[in-house]
């Protein structure tokens, strides 16, 4: 599949059907994240693939938000994975307190884009999910205390039919200039 064609079928899937993902194609879309550049090679980054239905469904209820349908598509998903983000290097923390920067959550979100790319590539759908309880996620999945998770991704199989919506983004002359603002 050409660059282009996966971008146009990536987006934030909300539908998933009940079949597993093989870790084989996890493993890929984890390697994609684990290729990820980041500031000063830090690689700030854990992945915590949640394959166990009944492990998986805990954490998918910790999701939910206090609007009714709010993240409620979330067990249906047969994988979740969170990024744990780690400590960076010493170098990337100090150039971000510099330049007041968060270089690491910099670097999450581009590791998630490449496992949601491959994860396109492979024929699944994706979505990332910021509204969680985390507390709670990172005692279910034995985060140390002085570690946080910026994102899970949800990861499946979407229903047959299930179509790409069309998307809806700015003009090209709205967010593209040359040389100035």
């Amino acid at each position: 599949m050409k660059f282009h064609d996966i971008i146009q079928k990536r987006q934030s899937d909300r539908r998933y059907i009940d079949k597993a993902v093989d870790r084989e194609v996890i493993k890929r879309c984890i390697n994609a994240g684990r290729l990820a550049p980041s500031a000063s090679n830090s690689q700030p980054w854990r992945f915590i693939v949640v394959d166990d239905p009944k492990l998986k469904d805990e954490v998918a209820r910790n999701t939910f938000g206090p609007l009714k349908s709010f993240n409620k598509f979330v067990p249906q998903a047969p994988v979740i994975i969170a990024i744990v983000l780690e400590k960076p290097k010493i170098i990337t923390e100090l150039g971000g307190r510099i330049k007041n920067k968060e270089y690491p959550l910099i670097d999450i979100g581009i590791a998630a884009e490449h496992i949601c790319l491959q994860a396109a590539e492979e024929g699944l759908g994706s979505c990332m999910l910021g509204w969680f309880n985390e507390k709670a996620v990172k005692s279910l999945l034995n985060v140390p205390v002085n570690r946080d998770i910026p994102l899970l991704i949800t990861i499946g199989y979407t229903p047959e039919g299930y179509s790409l919506r069309t998307k809806s983004r700015k003009g090209m002359d709205d967010v593209l200039s040359y040389n100035v603002y």
